[in-house]
């Protein structure tokens, strides 16, 4: 399938105009109008099938449908941006304090590509290959609203295929490709915990419940649920990022409230550090006559990937990029990505695309308003795409 690759080279310059129109027109979460425009304007000019818009918000979807009968394989290519004014000063650069600083734009256009290369070679398409655009990755909400909005039916998607571009894994460098059997990226929850007492005068603490008193043992007590409950082999972090309360340093506070992420690549070790959370808080307070009101939040579920479908990958990634730019992602991240939603529902595989270029000065981590890509590497990204959507299934 090298061939697939020689015809995404020659679509270089249409994927790179794809790509830093994107860039100059950054958008935030649910709210992709203009992405959307741009998206479907794009797929009608290139004649794709039952082009759905609004899905879950401003998501779109597109069909292509091979000529000989098969199952229907998703690409999926998140398009939203970051509230974060850039500083690259490319000529494209966005310009209205927003930026496309985790490669979103880029995502979008190696799937646009995809889906030209494959209406080229409709008659040698087994099934059907549905295009998923979805907003609001970034907040963790895009995935699982295309999914409430029936995404994954009409027709019913049997696997799914994504990718991640820049340089979040440190093992994979420009033009490589990284793949991971199983866990690659961490379910991602939330938690709020309200510590309640009774309010009173820092010279008469006895007649006050405080607690500050009881939110500082609980901080130092959730630490054990890692440290002396979970094994040492089993990933997780329990990271609380604020603290609140108190109004004057003589008054002892009502309530003090903290906030925090739990990261977990398991989800029986994801259920139980949210059962100890709850436990801890709630003994804590009570043993200070106070009491605690905690909140949950789910986030995306670990990101797992499917391994006969991530072999297969594997295997005709190094028939186009070469055996040698094709690696194993060595640790997974405990970072997050909202196509677990996806993959919790069917089975898939989600890679790295390496496409930051030292050469180039393109080092800066994503979410950094000096982020940027190598475009060099965006035909591979839309051959890969095209050229397991024609192979996958045999």
């Amino acid at each position: 399938m090298k061939a697939i690759l020689d015809e995404a080279q020659a679509m270089s310059g249409e994927i790179t105009a794809w790509r830093r129109s994107l860039h100059e027109i950054p958008e935030l979460g649910l709210e992709t109008p203009k992405t959307a425009a741009f998206i479907v304007q794009e797929l009608k000019k290139m004649g794709a099938e039952d082009i759905r818009e609004k899905v879950g918000g401003w998501g779109v979807t597109a069909l292509v449908r091979g000529a000989l009968p098969g199952k229907t394989l998703a690409v999926r290519a998140d398009c939203d941006a970051l509230p974060i004014k850039e500083e690259t000063g490319l000529p494209f650069a966005s310009k209205n304090g927003l930026m496309h600083a985790c490669g979103h734009d880029a995502h979008t256009a190696m799937a646009l590509g995809a889906a030209k290369l494959l209406l080229a070679r409709k008659n040698e398409l087994a099934g059907t290959v549905k295009f998923i655009f979805q907003p609001a990755e970034e907040n963790v909400l895009g995935a699982k609203a295309m999914i409430d909005d029936g995404v994954l039916e009409n027709p019913a998607v049997d696997a799914l295929i994504g990718l991640h571009t820049g340089c979040l894994w440190k093992d994979i460098g420009f033009g490589e490709i990284g793949v991971r059997y199983g866990s690659l990226m961490a379910a991602v929850d939330r938690f709020i915990i309200t510590f309640k007492g009774k309010g009173g005068h820092g010279a008469t603490p006895h007649l006050a419940v405080d607690p500050v008193t009881m939110t500082s043992t609980a901080v130092l007590e959730l630490q054990t649920i890692l440290s002396r409950e979970l094994s040492p082999l089993d990933p997780a972090v329990l990271t609380i990022g604020r603290i609140e309360g108190g109004r004057a340093f003589n008054i002892i506070a009502e309530s003090c409230v903290i906030e925090g992420t739990v990261r977990t690549l398991s989800p029986a070790t994801r259920a139980f550090v949210e059962e100890r959370i709850r436990t801890i808080a709630s003994r804590v307070a009570e043993g200070m006559r106070g009491e605690a009101e905690v909140k949950y939040e789910a986030g995306p579920p670990a990101l797992i990937n499917d391994t006969e479908f991530t072999k297969k990958f594997q295997a005709f990634a190094a028939g186009v990029a070469g055996a040698d730019k094709v690696k194993e992602i060595s640790e997974p991240t405990m970072g997050g990505e909202d196509v677990a939603f996806f993959l919790e529902k069917v089975p898939g595989t989600f890679f790295a695309h390496g496409s930051c270029n030292p050469d180039k000065g393109q080092v800066y981590p994503h979410h950094n308003p000096k982020f940027d890509i190598d475009e060099d590497a965006l035909p591979l990204g839309s051959a890969l795409f095209a050229g397991f959507a024609l192979t996958w299934q045999k």
